[in-house]
This record gives C-alpha cells, sequence and structure tokens, in this order.
C-alpha cells in the first residue's frame, strides 16, 4: 500500500507542475502572439489546444489526489474505482479535443463542427455507459478475473492510442524531431498498455505497473512541453505578415517578398508546376477578394484541396527554386495559417497581394468552383 500511495502522490506533484507550465506556455502565446495568429482579421484564431493537454495533464493530478485521499481515510475502493475510470475518460476527452487543433492530427477529428460534437456526444454516451456499469457490477470479477466496468475505458484508450501517437508522431517529424516523434509513440503505447492490467486480477504486479505507468506519463508530458515550446519557437521565427508580399504577374510566375527570409522582388517561375501554381493562386484570390468568412480554403480528402500534401509542395518548390539555405528555408507555417475545421487561409495581408487582372479572369473562368467568379 506505501508503494502505490508513493506513485499517487509522484504522479499528483508531478502532474501538478508539468499542468501549470504547460498552461504558462499557452498564456505566454496567447499574449505575445495573438496579432500573428490573427493575422490581423476578423477571424480569431483562438487556439486552445496546448490549454486542453494542460487541462488534461491537471486531471490525471486532481485523480491520483482523491484516490490517494480515499486510500488514506479508507474510504470505499469501490468509489475510488468508479473515479478512476471517470477521470480518465475525462483526460481522454481533454485530449481530443487538444487533437482538434491540431493539423497534422486525423483529417476526420476537424473537418467540419458535425464531428466535433459527434465526438463529445460519443464521450458523453460511453462515460454513462462506464457509469452504469460501475454501479452494477461494482467490484466484483467473473471467474475469468475481468472488470467489466473498465472496458469501455479501456476501449476509449485504444483509440486515443492512435490518435496520439499519429498525431504526435507527424507533428514532429514536420518539425524535424524524428528521435522525439519516436519516443512519444513509445510513451504513449507504453502508457496504454498499462491500463491493460487493470481489467484483469494482476495485483501481484502493482510495483511493477505503477513504476512502468509513472515513468510513461512523465515522458508524455516532457513531450508535451517540446510540443509548447516548439510552438512558441515557431510563431517567433514567423515571417511579419506587414512585410510580406506576393504578386501574380503572369502564368506559373509571381514576384515573392519576405525580408525576414531575404527575399526581395524574387521572382518565382513555377514551369510545369502547374497544381502548385494554381493552388496558390487560389488562396491569393481568395485572401484579397472574398468576404472575411471565405477566405480560407478546406483541405482534407474530398475538400477543395485534397491533402496538406499539396499545401507543402508549393513551399517545397519555392524552396527549390530560389536554392534557400536551411536557415532561410520558408517553411509551411510562413505561407499558410490552420484556422480549424480543416480550414487553412493564407498569411498575406490582402493590401499586399496583386494579381493581374487578365490572369485572374482566365484563370477563374476555367475553374470548375463557379464561386471564384464572384470574387473581384
Amino acid at each position: 500500500m506505501q508503494q502505490h500511495q508513493f506513485y499517487l502522490f509522484s504522479e499528483f506533484l508531478i502532474s501538478l507542475i508539468g499542468g501549470f507550465l504547460l498552461l504558462a506556455i499557452w498564456l505566454v502565446v496567447q499574449k505575445q502572439f495573438q496579432k500573428k495568429l490573427t493575422s490581423e482579421i476578423a477571424i480569431k484564431r483562438f487556439d486552445k489546444g496546448l490549454l486542453f493537454i494542460s487541462l488534461s495533464v491537471f486531471v490525471w493530478a486532481l485523480s491520483s489526489l482523491l484516490i490517494l485521499i480515499l486510500q488514506t481515510y479508507n474510504i470505499n475502493n469501490w468509489f475510488a474505482l468508479i473515479s478512476q475510470n471517470m477521470f480518465s475518460i475525462l483526460n481522454s476527452l481533454f485530449l481530443i479535443l487538444a487533437l482538434y487543433y491540431f493539423d497534422n492530427s486525423p483529417n476526420y477529428l476537424y473537418n467540419n463542427k458535425k464531428s466535433t460534437k459527434r465526438i463529445i456526444a460519443f464521450f458523453v454516451v460511453l462515460s454513462i455507459f462506464s457509469l452504469g456499469l460501475a454501479l452494477f457490477f461494482g467490484e466484483t470479477i467473473n471467474t475469468k478475473g475481468i472488470r467489466y466496468n473498465t472496458i469501455p475505458d479501456v476501449l476509449l484508450s485504444a483509440i486515443l492510442t492512435w490518435f496520439l501517437v499519429f498525431s504526435l508522431y507527424r507533428t514532429f517529424v514536420n518539425r524535424n524531431m524524428k528521435s522525439v516523434a519516436i519516443i512519444a509513440a513509445l510513451s504513449i503505447l507504453v502508457l496504454f498498455l498499462t491500463q491493460i492490467p487493470f481489467v484483469f486480477n494482476f495485483e501481484q504486479f502493482n510495483f511493477y505497473i505503477d513504476l512502468t505507468k509513472l515513468v510513461a506519463k512523465t515522458t508524455l508530458m516532457f513531450v508535451f512541453l517540446v510540443v509548447g515550446t516548439s510552438w512558441v519557437l515557431e510563431l517567433a521565427q514567423l515571417p511579419e505578415a506587414t512585410t510580406m508580399k506576393i504578386n501574380f504577374i503572369d502564368w506559373n510566375k509571381i514576384e515573392l517578398s519576405i525580408p525576414s527570409k531575404n527575399i526581395i522582388n524574387q521572382k518565382i517561375d513555377f514551369g510545369k508546376r502547374t497544381t502548385q501554381f494554381n493552388n496558390l493562386l487560389k488562396f491569393a484570390i481568395r485572401r484579397k477578394f472574398a468576404p472575411e468568412n471565405e477566405m480560407c480554403i478546406e483541405v482534407y480528402n474530398g475538400g477543395e484541396i485534397l491533402s496538406q500534401t499539396y499545401l507543402t509542395r508549393i513551399i517545397d518548390n519555392i524552396n527549390t527554386i530560389l536554392d534557400l539555405k536551411d536557415d532561410t528555408k520558408l517553411n509551411r507555417n510562413d505561407f499558410f495559417t490552420f484556422i480549424g475545421q480543416a480550414k487553412y487561409r493564407l498569411r498575406f495581408l490582402p493590401e499586399h497581394i496583386a494579381v493581374n487582372s487578365a490572369l485572374q479572369q482566365e484563370f477563374t473562368h476555367n475553374l470548375e468552383e463557379e464561386i471564384y467568379k464572384t470574387f473581384k
């Protein structure tokens, strides 16, 4: 018992400190970089991803504190078991909501508002079902040694594990931190595996389970802190939108100025890369001529642009054409802002975007999307 209490106390302190650190990073971002996040338009980019991650870590702290109190005062273990299940589901809910703001998470998490509502509804139903099982079975373990009331939580954790592994691995790989991506994926998988024994009667291995869980949770909190820190660095390195200019001078040709990247009135010929030029021109026409609520393009399988890969190719081609070195290379976030719900918008300010009128007329005339003809 003392060993388990030590684990609970350690988890409480580590989670409490980690939660406050993540919350502090989020508050700094909102205070220092809100202008860059919104890029001076009415559509608010109130990114709550890191906030929800900090709340999920606080749930860990609250859960361990409550169980520690219950065990200290010998309060019914059945109540502790219910509390543990409900806290686990609440933690999963916060993490799912956090992934809604990750532009590297699975597209179906943020395709539209209906997806978010369905996810929340699923968690509510699952919570009620899990509570019902706990009330019905209590601490009962059948002859095969299975705690039925923990099964919904484990199934939910399996789904969340896939979302987290997929999202965090892609996030760190895209930031050129592959070793951190591997560590993140392993810590999430190990943390999921430590939940399996709660379904069965493995009390003789509690010491090893507690130790493994503590290491996995601590590692995952470090990973979250790296996510937050890299986000701050990424925002700090973003070029100021007020200094960026782009001019579409002819078919497949643009003139680009981003002074912070030492790009001054550089002419770029996309040549045979017609798809990349067309997609960039779509973003520019929407940003310059469309109403604010239509400045974005949905990027997902089934959207106007089918994949984020198309956005990355635009930037890769510009880097190749201009032969930019590592310290001056452009990245996708320099050009595009992720708004949420699979929507991206060009960062250039409307007054700093120029489009040849003849080019625009011919381009919009040949597009399948009729809406572009209304943007003038």
